[in-house]
């Protein structure tokens, strides 16, 4: 019998997921033929040794406990009507706390620069110890990733790369316990990611139209934006 595990119609699809009660969320839920729960049972099985491992458990714990902690009222009424009280800033000092970090890196882009130092003072404020590296650290010109002038930004002007490993690697030597992304750039934000030795989270996504809300393209697909979902999806 041939394997039809990489069939379109077999590969995860939670985002179209239309089960009433899914069981991803409930033990007596359902799902269709693609649902991940359902089908990869051997992998989520692995998943779940690896969540034995005491550093890997105690991260989830404290992340699990963070999520609950940001609402109010939980236990006092059935069904329970969420109540959210936790802005992100506020989570992100606190999941800090609880895991024991004491020295904070902060990586941001330039264009972000008075977002980074507003949130380098709450950090302080909170008892941490703060490195905020900005994305044009080491000053590499543009033409070292091989761009042309008429790609540059403002062509004819001497233009700073963005430089994330940089970036990550300074963190690296500066031995930060965990490290904040404030609106690094698309592509920029997966390098640093990728070399950052410290676990990491995300305060601010970048995006320049919607004063870095990218989701409210998401919530106006149907109307301002619904070009996207146009054949092509160009602006």
């Amino acid at each position: 019998m041939a394997d039809d595990t990489k069939h379109p119609s077999r590969r995860a699809r939670c985002a179209n997921c239309s089960a009433t009660l899914k069981v991803c969320r409930s033990e007596k839920g359902t799902g269709p033929a693609y649902c991940p729960t359902l089908r990869w049972t051997d992998v989520l099985a692995k998943v779940r040794s690896i969540y034995r491992d005491p550093a890997i458990r105690r991260f989830a714990r404290m992340a699990s406990l963070q999520e609950a902690e940001c609402y109010v009222g939980r236990g006092e009424t059935k069904p329970y009507v969420l109540h959210p009280v936790k802005p992100r800033v506020l989570e992100v000092c606190e999941f800090a706390e609880k895991m024991g970090y004491k020295k904070l890196g902060v990586a941001f882009c330039s264009g972000l620069a008075r977002e980074a130092e507003m949130l380098v003072k709450i950090l302080e404020h909170r008892g941490f110890e703060v490195v905020s590296v900005v994305c044009k650290v080491g000053g590499v010109p543009k033409e070292t990733l091989g761009l042309k002038e008429d790609e540059k930004i403002c062509p004819g002007e001497f233009e700073s790369m963005c430089n994330p490993i940089g970036q990550a690697m300074v963190l690296n030597e500066e031995g930060t316990d965990f490290n904040v992304l404030v609106g690094l750039c698309v592509g920029h934000d997966s390098l640093f990611l990728k070399h950052a030795g410290a676990p990491c989270t995300v305060l601010v996504v970048k995006d320049r139209v919607t004063g870095h809300n990218p989701a409210a393209v998401l919530y106006t697909s149907g109307s301002y934006y619904q070009r996207l979902l146009k054949t092509g999806g160009k602006p």
